[in-house]
């Protein structure tokens, strides 16, 4: 039998933030791949190495965790005043599909830097030395996020003493505004999908818990970690090890996406896990993070922790950190009432690899809370440029 050889396909390796992705034009993709479909999502599965039974990618670009399972697609903006539409695909580990229902925020620190690096911004734009503001289309979710790249000698400047916990090593900082942040789309229609700033939530198997569902950034369920038994404390081998407490989680996140309009059915989570995300909240207190750094509460605002694709996040996404930065701005939600009960403007939390600040800027009109833009600091560092190969016969 003849096997077909491998094709190349261009594409660059991006760190963004505390996730990592393969990054991609659309206009090097092969053809029956620039077009939303099957041809896409098979390629962007073996890119990645899935669907894989041992959960390791040993035969892909990935890393067996949810925030390193990532593809990327930029490209010229289709919409007026915008650089770059991106969109994002979460590609699961061990089943085939492709989750195109959310936005990755780290990520989007990528593809403010990687519109640079692939020559889809205007030259004109682009500083000798400076800030590049890079105005980003989020296709997934039809929203607006300002990347301020920093430049130097035409190119991006990647090198620096940003820190940022959940990365070992420092690197350039890289301002991000999500403009508008809250779902008015298809899928909520308010902030606060229920209408309540904190429900009764009746989980099968578990119970009634207090809850916050929110659409700012990226859904999410916030639940009081004390409710669910946990301290608010716990570092990711805690969880993830314990396989009834990953299907007690999942039992909540159904439960809130059914609540929250989301999905129709339990079934349909199946096919939709990257959103929503279910995060847990408690009051500070000191702990010792996941590189042995004591975080004292006196550091912090509140601590949470999330999990996404079905477990516990090293540190935190960034699109849940929108969500927790605007909760935390909206007194009587169970974010803010961690957080001591105050409207703040920003917030500083605790996660498993340490601390960050995000800022939100929310206001109640008619009734009804919005907010016009969250903002966080994160850094992107290419890894690795070049092609990627997928076996000729996979299309």
């Amino acid at each position: 039998m003849i096997h077909p050889p491998q094709i190349k396909v261009p594409a660059t390796y991006i760190r963004g933030g505390t996730s990592k992705g393969v990054f991609f034009r659309l206009q090097d993709l092969p053809a029956s791949c620039q077009q939303p479909g099957a041809a896409r999502d098979k390629l962007f599965m073996r890119v990645i190495g899935s669907p894989d039974p041992y959960s390791a990618h040993i035969d892909g670009m990935g890393g067996a965790t949810s925030s390193t399972s990532k593809c990327v697609i930029l490209s010229k903006s289709s919409v007026p005043d915008h650089d770059v539409d991106y969109l994002y695909g979460q590609v699961s580990i061990d089943k085939a599909f492709v989750d195109w229902s959310g936005n990755c925020g780290n990520l989007s620190t990528a593809a403010g830097a990687f519109a640079l690096h692939a020559g889809l911004v205007d030259a004109a734009r682009i500083p000798e030395n400076g800030i590049c503001v890079v105005r980003i289309w989020q296709a997934n979710i039809r929203k607006t996020i300002i990347a301020h790249v920093p430049v130097t000698n035409g190119q991006v400047q990647e090198t620096g003493d940003f820190e940022l916990d959940g990365v070992t090593f420092p690197a350039a900082e890289i301002v991000l505004e999500f403009m508008d942040p809250s779902d008015d789309g298809e899928e909520g229609g308010s902030m606060f999908p229920t209408g309540n700033l904190v429900d009764d939530l009746d989980v099968p198997g578990i119970g009634t818990l207090k809850a916050t569902m929110i659409t700012a950034g990226i859904p999410t369920v916030f639940v009081n970690a004390a409710d669910i038994g946990y301290t608010g404390t716990e570092l990711r081998e805690q969880i993830n090890t314990d396989a009834a407490a990953l299907k007690r989680f999942e039992a909540i996140r159904i439960a809130g996406a059914l609540r929250m309009g989301l999905i129709k059915s339990p079934e349909e989570a199946a096919t939709r896990q990257h959103t929503p995300k279910i995060a847990f909240v408690a009051p500070p207190t000191d702990y010792v993070s996941s590189s042995g750094k004591l975080i004292k509460a006196s550091e912090v605002d509140l601590l949470v922790r999330a999990l996404s694709m079905g477990k516990l996040h090293h540190a935190m996404m960034g699109t849940a950190a929108v969500a927790i930065g605007t909760a935390a701005a909206i007194p009587g939600t169970l974010v803010s009432l961690a957080a001591g009960g105050e409207a703040r403007e920003a917030v500083r939390f605790g996660h498993p690899s340490g601390t960050l600040r995000v800022g939100a800027a929310a206001s109640q009109v008619n009734g009804q809370w919005t907010v016009t833009k969250a903002i966080m600091s994160r850094s992107a560092r290419v890894l690795m440029e070049g092609w990627v190969r997928v076996p000729g016969d996979l299309f």
